[in-house]
């Protein structure tokens, strides 16, 4: 049923308007149900028209570097060039365990596996000599024939994710989870990374975030503290994030010294901040949040989240609807407020 709803809502948001679907990958546990996004897009591929189709993101230490790119390449030509390829580390204990591979080995897989990638979708031959991903020189079939340097996006949540990205080249993806000054500074920094590797200027940021869109402003509040900050404490459980371990995980440290920040903090100021730096209102409330995020980080795309935490398929699809006909025409058509 949550398969099947989902594909509705993409299929609605296509016809809706909407520039991209970024579907996850998760696995273990009912927080997602996608453990393969590119299968998932795939079938997307299949029931829309227009809309671009995002990997949000493939997890490149779970995943072979090879079977990776002879997917994203199949599914652009499946696609007909429409797919944008983001990648990310990864951050659950559970799901690194699942796996029966090492969180400290996160870095290195994630740093071998990106440059293999990336060279591959560019070039048509994949190769490796590094220590976790030896692969002798092959082909890419079907060849990538179209390339993917202003397609691609990298997660950075952590500060040396933030410098990984700058590095490959990749258009920095975050999620709405600290003010929106602390990410600023994060974003200033990969720029300057960016520019001290690249000849070229960097996309704009891609910011994820949670919504929840309505007429009725009351029913909009209610529907926020119950649905947005719940799926704070659903992501503080996938995660563990108020376990000690992220202070012991090579890669990890930033994470650590995060938790103690919470638990000093408390939960319910943290609810209150995790609100305010996610979107949820009146369409004018939530183009005026929109507004105030642009003074303080600039332009950015916005990847808008619209069902989570047990959010009602008809609460989503209402919120949904109600974005696409009185906040997106005005994105669409003010581009300095989002990218």
């Amino acid at each position: 049923q949550v398969v099947q709803e989902e594909v509705h809502l993409g299929v609605l948001a296509d016809e809706l308007g909407f520039d991209a679907l970024w579907p996850v990958e998760h696995h273990f546990a009912d927080y997602a149900f996608c453990p393969d996004n590119t299968l998932f897009l795939a079938h997307m591929a299949a029931r829309t028209e227009r809309i671009s189709l995002g990997t949000g993101a493939v997890i490149l230490p779970w995943n072979d570097p090879l079977r990776v790119a002879e997917r994203i390449a199949l599914l652009d030509s499946l696609a007909e060039g429409r797919v944008l390829f983001g990648v990310g580390r990864g951050l659950a204990r559970r799901e690194y365990e699942g796996f029966g591979i090492s969180m400290d080995e996160s870095r290195e897989r994630f740093d071998e596996s990106a440059r293999m990638v990336i060279d591959a979708l560019e070039t048509g031959w994949i190769e490796g000599a590094g220590p976790f991903y030896p692969q002798p020189r092959a082909p890419i079939r079907p060849a990538p024939d179209r390339s993917f340097r202003d397609r691609f996006f990298c997660v950075a949540m952590s500060p040396d994710s933030v410098l990984a990205a700058a590095d490959l080249g990749a258009r920095m993806v975050v999620f709405s989870q600290r003010p929106w000054e602390d990410q600023a500074t994060a974003m200033d920094t990969y720029r300057e990374r960016f520019a001290e590797r690249h000849d070229r200027e960097p996309g704009p940021p891609v910011t994820c975030v949670f919504v929840y869109c309505d007429d009725d402003a009351g029913r909009a509040e209610e529907m926020a503290h119950r649905h947005i900050a719940g799926y704070l404490t659903s992501v503080m459980q996938h995660y563990e994030l108020a376990s000690d371990h992220f202070k012991d995980a090579k890669g990890y440290e930033s994470y650590g010294s995060a938790v103690d920040l919470m638990q000093a903090i408390g939960l319910e100021k943290l609810c209150d901040m995790y609100l305010s730096v996610n979107a949820w209102g009146t369409p004018e409330h939530i183009l005026d949040q929109l507004h105030a995020r642009r003074e303080i980080i600039g332009p950015f795309d916005l990847t808008a989240c619209f069902r989570y935490s047990g959010l009602p398929l008809e609460d989503a699809e209402r919120s949904l609807r109600t974005f696409a006909a009185s906040v997106l025409p005005t994105l669409h058509d003010d581009v300095a407020v989002v990218a």
